[in-house]
């Protein structure tokens, strides 16, 4: 006799409306983030420029003004999100950067922008988005029940790559048809909403999130990065060497833009194909990224070295159709490191540590951005961007081979039961004692933001 199949359950975010509207709300900052990002990168190469000397070196150092906030700012981000209300703190940063962008729509409708005006919203706006990423990625557990965290982390880690989709496609189109006053404009639009739509949400859970006080009658003391990675040195190793990974993988911000010009002699619509390649392959490697066997270390060294033949592969077809697909291939690669390894974080962190745990993990692996973006930036006025494609290639490969190794040492932790933490059932494997949380926006290999 044949069992009935079991009913197909709905999506978390729509089983679940007060997780789906705070997703739609995460969608809607990172989208107006992102379009943002290349839609000014775009206009300064472009436009503001007007096709002189030092493109390169004005687009990188405003990529790395974009990310200098999530950098500085990650001890008082992890404070924040500890002792404040996630629902409180998320609609300010949202309602701010609403503002923000508002005021300089307004003023771009009103005089010709200097360049300066760019780069003071990008810090501005980047402050706001480095305090609402990492606090959303800790309230997770305030919106789901446990048995949905998994489901929900998988929607958390996809909403990168949609708003990198969105924001890359939209981005260079809004400036060749409206400038800089459409981008701000409708990124203002973006965070407001945003904004309303956290602040309408009731957190089920908000009652046992940070800042109350434990069932002891003692707050439970917060840890530094450097306390939390010391007592786990497969995290820290890993960290590192994707660290050094977005050196070269980063970059891609600030060469594609270059490539698009100098080499495709190409307007927007190409730039905004490229970044939804890059958006596209990332959205499959998310959600393809935990089916693949294998532990995350061999799965991670496959992928980055998949990856530097991708990025190298502009620098050898200057070919517009080459440089689509070897993008969605780069991309997905980012997305399925991104799956494997931040699942492995979240078994591995204890609970109490994850407030500064992502916070921290935010400011160290965007560190390395604003040195990426303006060395990259810098070889831009020098060097071709063929060359730079080739460049970025040729940096992943001694990273491939350095993660496949570690992890072919055995240096990978170990679960409840002995075994490799990395391997059970091609995925990793929960530990019983550390209930899982989500880790989005915080992928080992993000978007910049």
């Amino acid at each position: 006799m044949t069992a009935n199949p079991a009913p197909r359950r709905l999506p978390v975010v729509l089983r679940n409306p007060a997780f789906g509207t705070v997703w739609a709300a995460q969608v809607l900052t990172q989208a107006a983030n992102r379009m943002f990002q290349v839609g000014v990168v775009w206009w300064l190469v472009g436009h503001a420029t007007g096709g002189g000397d030092g493109r390169g070196l004005a687009s990188g150092a405003f990529l790395a003004v974009s990310t200098l906030p999530a950098v500085a700012l990650a001890p008082l981000v992890a404070r924040v999100i500890a002792r404040r209300p996630h629902r409180t703190v998320m609609a300010s940063a949202a309602a701010v950067a609403g503002l923000v962008a508002a005021v300089t729509a307004g003023w771009t409708s009103l005089a010709a922008p200097p360049a300066f005006l760019a780069y003071a919203a990008a810090l501005l706006l980047a402050g706001c988005q480095a305090l609402f990423d990492p606090c959303l990625t800790t309230s997770v557990p305030e919106l789901v029940d446990d048995a949905d965290i998994e489901a929900a982390t998988g929607f958390e880690l996809a909403t990168q790559s949609l708003a990198g989709l969105a924001g890359g496609l939209l981005g260079p189109l809004v400036v060749d048809a409206w400038d800089l006053t459409g981008i701000v404009a409708g990124c203002g639009g973006a965070y407001l909403l945003a904004a309303v739509l956290v602040f309408l949400t009731r957190f089920p859970r908000e009652a046992t999130g940070p800042g109350e006080t434990a069932p002891s009658g003692d707050a439970p003391a917060q840890r530094t990065l450097r306390q939390i990675l010391g007592d786990h040195p497969f995290i820290r190793r890993v960290l590192l060497c994707f660290t050094a990974v977005n050196v070269f993988t980063t970059a891609v911000y600030v060469v594609m833009p270059l490539y698009t010009r100098n080499v495709l002699h190409a307007q927007g619509s190409t730039v905004a194909a490229l970044e939804t390649a890059l958006g596209l392959g990332t959205l499959l490697g998310s959600f393809t990224g935990a089916r693949l066997p294998g532990s995350p270390t061999t799965i991670g060294g496959a992928c980055l070295a998949l990856m530097a033949v991708a990025l190298g592969t502009p620098g050898v077809l200057a070919d517009r159709p080459a440089a689509v697909v070897a993008l969605v291939v780069a991309g997905w690669c980012v997305g399925v490191i991104g799956v494997r390894f931040v699942a492995l974080f979240q078994r591995l962190v204890p609970t109490a540590d994850k407030p500064g745990f992502f916070a921290m993990m935010q400011g160290l692996l965007g560190a390395t951005f604003p040195l990426s973006s303006l060395v990259f930036g810098a070889l831009g006025d020098h060097l071709s961007p063929r060359t730079l494609c080739l460049v970025q290639g040729a940096g992943l490969i001694p990273l491939a081979a350095a993660l496949w190794w570690y992890g072919r040492r055995g240096a990978a932790p170990q679960d409840a039961d002995g075994e490799d933490a990395t391997t059970v059932s091609g995925a990793p494997a929960p530990e019983p004692a550390v209930p899982a949380a989500a880790a989005a926006g915080n992928a080992p290999l993000g978007e910049a933001r």
